[in-house]
């Protein structure tokens, strides 16, 4: 079948990877989870502050370990969480659970006063979208898989109903691509409209995806997707084994501002004050701590977490605080 739809069945099927107990922690870290994940909260929380929100939709919540350092830190934020999975135990009583379909497909958000954030922190990277290939005639063609990965080119555009002549506008558009046989081209038209579904559903707030990317200077010639399991790169298999992942081309993405995670924390989290060696004796605690705060700030603005996107869109009524 076409990837863009083995992809979403490996993912958000009945047996999909997302739908397993251990959840995505299980396999690979983001900012949300691990030594980081109170720190990376901490700079959401002043970002919400920042355009007076107050409350905060997680989309892609996992089992709810970025909305439990949330309500730690900021138990007056209405606080709201979207996955396909049933609400995770052990979240706080206040926090709100809507279950999704997975993908691009979302619920409608909580009815809601007063400016919202959006959080869909690497979300738009895991919804699945066509992989297309430059065929030994020149001409671009929809890629297909079996359950063991094995591929073939299939349709052009326009002949089938997930390869689109829309999907070939936005590649001839977005990702310059040569007649080089084997040229790939992941078509991000679905990760587009994905973005603008959730900004319409906004009424008032921002919406902030952050995401690993490229612009047209830089696409991959064979593209981005990968596999993920237990910690590891493997190849991309769409058998509910493994995350299926692909980079987002950031610049065809609907968005007020585009910004490093690297330059919008420098602007929300401040290093921790240097604590004398000596103070290891006095005050041991406080001098971990701070130890441990800025490693992780370190971490988030390092190689790495430090270079994802963050895509801002606001809804009209919001500011823009990063200037």
């Amino acid at each position: 079948m076409p990837w863009v739809s083995a992809w979403q069945e490996a993912l958000y099927g009945v047996r999909g990877f997302y739908r397993d107990p251990a959840g995505p922690a299980g396999h690979f870290a983001t900012s949300a989870h691990g030594p980081t994940g109170r720190l990376f909260a901490r700079a959401l929380v002043n970002f919400a502050a920042q355009y007076r929100c107050s409350g905060i939709v997680d989309i892609g919540a996992g089992r709810g370990e970025l909305l439990t350092h949330l309500h730690s830190l900021a138990p007056h934020l209405r606080l709201t969480g979207m996955d396909v999975v049933c609400r995770p135990g052990g979240l706080p009583p206040s926090v709100e659970w809507v279950a999704s379909p997975g993908g691009a497909g979302l619920p409608a958000l909580p009815k809601f006063v007063g400016p919202l954030l959006i959080i869909a922190n690497e979300w738009l990277d895991v919804v699945p979208c066509p992989i297309a290939e430059v065929d030994a005639t020149g001409r671009l063609r929809e890629v297909e898989v079996d359950g063991g990965g094995r591929e073939r080119l299939g349709a052009m555009a326009g002949e089938s109903r997930t390869f689109t002549a829309e999907d070939l506008a936005w590649a001839q558009r977005w990702w310059p691509y040569s007649d080089r046989p084997g040229t790939r081209v992941e078509i991000g038209l679905t990760r587009d409209r994905a973005l603008r579904a959730l900004v319409d559903q906004l009424e008032s707030g921002v919406v902030l995806a952050i995401d690993y990317g490229h612009l047209s200077t830089d696409r991959p010639r064979r593209g981005s997707l990968l596999g993920y399991r237990r910690g590891r790169a493997v190849p991309p298999v769409p058998d509910g084994s493994c995350d299926l992942t692909a980079h987002v081309a950031i610049d065809s993405l609907p968005a007020g501002r585009v910004l490093s995670q690297r330059a919008a924390l420098g602007e929300l989290v401040r290093p921790a004050a240097a604590v004398p060696y000596g103070a290891a004796r006095r005050d041991p605690s406080a001098y971990l701590a701070a130890l441990q705060e800025n490693s992780a700030l370190a971490e988030l603005r390092g190689a790495g977490l430090g270079d994802f996107w963050w895509v801002i869109t606001e809804v009209p009524t919001a500011r823009d605080p990063l200037t």
